[in-house]
């Protein structure tokens, strides 16, 4: 398992406060985007400090608490169903009674809640243009003020005096003009005098001036200008008090002094198309976006849970250059740019919604987004670090644009296979108590606008799958039949023999007799249905699920996956471990699947006492084993339990007698395997004894070598895999042409050898040809020789790797698996001859070509009787570089005198 990185620099300082309201855009991280990581490597070494672990703020939607509008455009929201919306309907007939000269769109929501004392639904304020038997919505116009007026049907003033409009006194807190898009009004009060009127004329036109001065105008240089735009005079007053033009322009000082200001445009408010999207208000500064964050090509991502309000919705960072260490580098140069400088700290207008500066207490400088104001300051998000904050407002700094280039570094995740119990308690606390604060790894297992992960915690000397240990919390320990060390238990069902002497058994309990009466059900089920019907479309490491054991259903868990098509799976109510295609496994029935997970697991894992041990017993104890106790019914006394969960037992054939000396313990010891940890070593003898005797493949009786494979001529060009490079006089191919089928043939093999039980010696020799096991997976392979330590050193006939694997680890390779040509090809680069090469160029050339697709250009072919002794020279060419083909051999020869050259 790889481990994630440790890389993280939280915030200094933080002004932790508990959870308040502010843009529903911050509920997802500021935006559901896609994001990426980089690949995890080392196991973490410490955690983030308390307060930073246990009080993240995670915003909620409290548009009605804060007084700022939802913003539809940030995160998409289900529709109403039919029922939803007549009951909300009704509701806002009630309500548009009491305004019937009009009411601001953007006061609905508030107004809803405070009649109804309830959230409106999101969907619903965008919906009322349709509702034309319940209100009439006021056309949009072409102005900048996007906030409409509604009416109840039938009475629509020609002057509308509306009871909800925006109050026209000097702002005391942070407010938003009326807005379904969160237009910004400026924090800073208006001048003691009587403000200045404008009239909706001449704002208008400053409008249309501004839009051509994207960069910005100085305020000094407006009534000159609009004189010149439009004939007609702007009272020279206005630049005593611009904030009469506040809901016209965007205003902003970067004079300390506050002696120039200049004027931006407001973003374009006209009704969003895929043709003509709208630009959220938080996105822009100075005509520049925020870039959102990309889905990597990792399927492993290292991470930092910010907050986990449920399986649903994590808030993450992401660590690694691009991410974390880019931030810290960013913040490093705010810091620079901002502290102890005196133009950095002139004072700004502040607007809802918008980006901002914040240099707190340790003299970090953050990005933050303003939320509202508050008693003590404004209420601030910090994008990148996905908490909020109070701060006063002489520590807010307008945000520079070079600033605007990282992505928010906060984004959303959802838990695979949780999501049916995303707010039970038990889920919850573990969460809590193992997620929220910690850098783990996260495996995806869909990518989307919220990726759906699996996380796991490396940081133990074992992993921890989260995931499952969510679905295990909401087990109900009650249907457990308690363990008791040196009590009798009757009737014990054992259902595995592991070959290591491991043995799974099955306890009478509560939770069993359940479980049975459930599983007649869902085969019940079962048959009643197509049996296509609830495929598993997206198989992951812990998942539960179900699939046949001798042809009834039964619960299994996912341990590993081998590709999209073949996984192992483990029967957890029997122990029972098994690989099979992912087409063979079902969904639980959604009326089945709160009482399937809540079952604990039946298995229970035992050890013979005694006879417990390192290593794998003799082919003659284990049958013994097999044959006395499986699907038997017996009884057991614990002696002790260990804290690996693993169960001390003696067991008994029957339920009346349990005399330690006529346990089953004693009758294996009893029974001429005087040591069954032999690990073989009944035909260890016979391996030392094989030697290096044999100079061709060994002949397996009634089995014949594949068919060779064809190899290409001289001359022609192929693409090929490169899946070994020692250097460029030795590496290994495959041509791509024919890897779909080494891929379905590996598949094939994973599923007959981690099901078939092999109970006989193979005689290992040196050129025999058989099946391995090599880290879960099933090769074929050549035997290159026989070590006395039980070992043997194996090369991959269609991957060109020598390993060395346990004898134990090896199988007859069956006729099934001889009928693909064995696909690896030796090869070497044409016309760079060297009888060795240095180190440094082997990393070149590796570097270049490993693990690598590129095309192949065939000088000459070195034919051989056996497929592993054939041999190409060949020119590569990796056709991938942007700035052209890159002829491998030729920078291989280059490097090579570029090392030779004297100093």
């Amino acid at each position: 398992m790889l481990q994630p990185r440790t890389l993280l620099r939280p915030p200094k300082y933080v002004n932790w406060i508990d959870h308040g309201g502010i843009s529903a855009s911050f509920s997802s991280g500021i935006q559901k985007q896609v994001f990426n990581n980089n690949q995890p490597s080392q196991r973490p070494s410490r955690t983030l400090p308390s307060p930073f672990q246990k009080k993240v703020f995670v915003p909620k939607n409290t548009s009605a608490t804060s007084g700022l509008t939802p913003n539809r455009h940030v995160a998409l929201v289900e529709d109403l169903t039919p029922t939803q919306m007549l009951h909300t309907q009704e509701q806002l007939k009630q309500l548009l009674s009491k305004y019937s000269s009009g009411v601001w769109l953007s006061k609905i929501p508030q107004i809803y809640q405070d009649l109804f004392k309830q959230n409106m639904h999101p969907s619903a304020v965008k919906d009322l243009e349709n509702w034309t038997h319940i209100c009439c919505v006021e056309k949009p116009g072409r102005n900048q003020i996007v906030d409409r007026l509604v009416y109840p049907t039938g009475n629509i003033p020609s002057k509308p005096t509306p009871v909800a409009s925006p109050p026209q006194t000097k702002p005391t807190s942070l407010q938003t003009k009326p807005s379904s898009l969160d237009v910004q009004t400026p924090l800073l009060p208006t001048p003691p005098h009587s403000p200045l009127v404008i009239s909706a004329d001449d704002k208008q036109k400053l409008r249309k001036l501004l839009e051509k001065q994207s960069s910005g105008l100085w305020a000094d240089s407006l009534p000159n200008l609009f004189q010149e735009a439009f004939k007609s005079e702007l009272p020279e007053q206005v630049l005593a008090d611009l904030s009469v033009l506040s809901d016209s322009c965007v205003i902003e000082y970067p004079m300390p002094n506050k002696e120039k200001a200049i004027l931006y445009p407001l973003a374009t408010m006209e009704e969003e198309s895929p043709e003509n999207p709208v630009v959220l208000p938080h996105q822009w500064l100075a005509n520049s976006l925020v870039p959102p964050l990309l889905l990597p090509v990792d399927d492993y991502l290292s991470v930092l849970v910010v907050e986990a309000l449920s399986t649903n919705s994590l808030v993450i960072r992401y660590i690694g250059p691009a991410y974390s260490q880019a931030l810290e580098a960013m913040e490093d140069s705010m810091r620079e740019f901002y502290v102890g400088k005196k133009q950095s700290m002139a004072p700004c207008v502040l607007l809802a919604n918008r980006l901002y500066a914040v240099v707190n207490e340790e003299f970090e400088v953050l990005r933050a987004q303003l939320c509202e104001d508050v008693a003590g300051g404004v209420k601030v998000y910090y994008v990148d670090h996905g908490f909020s904050d109070v701060v006063d407002k002489d520590k807010i700094r307008r945000l520079h644009e070079q600033f605007l280039r990282l992505p928010f570094q906060t984004s959303t995740c959802s838990l695979a296979g949780l999501s049916d119990f995303h707010t039970k308690s038990a889920v919850l606390k573990v969460l809590e108590s193992q997620v929220c604060g910690h850098i783990l790894l996260a495996e995806v297992v869909e990518k989307g606008e919220v990726p759906l992960v699996v996380l796991y915690d490396t940081s133990q000397k074992d992993d921890i799958n989260i995931n499952s240990a969510c679905l295990k919390a909401l087990q109900d320990g009650s249907l457990c039949n308690p363990l008791t060390v040196n009590s009798i238990y009757l009737n014990v069902s054992v259902t595995y023999v592991c070959p290591d002497g491991t043995i799974f058994c099955q306890v009478p309990c509560c939770g069993l007799a359940r479980l049975k009466s459930l599983f007649e059900k869902i085969e019940t089920f079962f048959s009643s249905m197509e049996s296509s019907e609830l495929p598993v479309t997206k198989p992951f490491q812990g998942k539960i699920c179900l699939a046949l054991f001798e042809g009834k259903w039964s619960r299994v868990e996912i341990t590993e996956t081998h590709g999209s098509c073949v996984v192992d799976i483990l029967f957890v109510d029997l122990g029972h471990p098994a690989s099979v295609k992912v087409t063979e496994l079902r969904e639980i029935p959604p009326a089945f699947l709160h009482d399937v997970i809540t079952i604990p697991f039946q298995a229970l894992k035992c050890t013979l006492e005694e006879l417990s041990g390192e290593g794998v017993w003799s082919a003659k104890c284990f049958l013994w084993l097999t044959r006395n106790v499986l699907h038997t019914n017996c009884s057991m006394k614990i002696s002790r339990l260990d804290q690996s969960q693993l169960v001390h037992i003696y067991l008994f054939s029957s339920n009346s007698c349990h005399e330690l000396s006529s346990s089953i313990n004693q009758q294996l010891l009893n029974s001429g395997c005087t040591s069954p940890m032999l690990a073989l070593a009944e035909h260890c003898t016979s391996l030392l004894a094989a030697g290096d005797a044999a100079s061709l493949p060994v002949a397996t009786e009634g089995l014949a070598l594949p068919l060779v494979l064809h190899l290409p001529q001289v001359g022609q060009t192929i693409e090929v895999f490169v899946s070994v490079a020692c250097h460029p006089g030795h590496f290994v191919v495959q041509v791509c042409e024919d890897l779909f089928k080494l891929t379905a043939l590996m598949g094939d093999m994973i599923v007959h050898y981690n099901n078939v039980q092999f109970d006989e010696a193979l005689t290992v020799e040196k050129n025999l040809i058989c099946a391995a096991m090599v880290e879960k997976n099933w090769y074929r392979v050549l035997v290159k020789g026989v070590l006395g330590n039980e070992l043997v050193c194996v090369y991959e006939l269609d991957y060109g790797k020598h390993e060395l694997v346990s004898s134990g680890q090896l199988r007859p390779l069956i006729n099934k698996f001889r009928q693909l040509p064995f696909q690896a090809i030796v090869a070497e680069l044409a016309d760079v001859k060297l009888t060795s090469w240095s180190e440094e160029s082997t990393m070149v050339f590796r570097y270049h070509v490993e693990k690598r697709t590129l095309t192949a250009l065939v000088k000459s072919v070195q034919d051989a009787a056996f497929s592993w002794d054939r041999k190409l020279a060949l020119y590569l060419r990796d056709k991938s570089e942007d700035h052209g083909d890159v002829w491998l051999n030729k920078v291989m020869v280059d490097f090579r005198s570029e090392l030779n050259k004297p100093e």
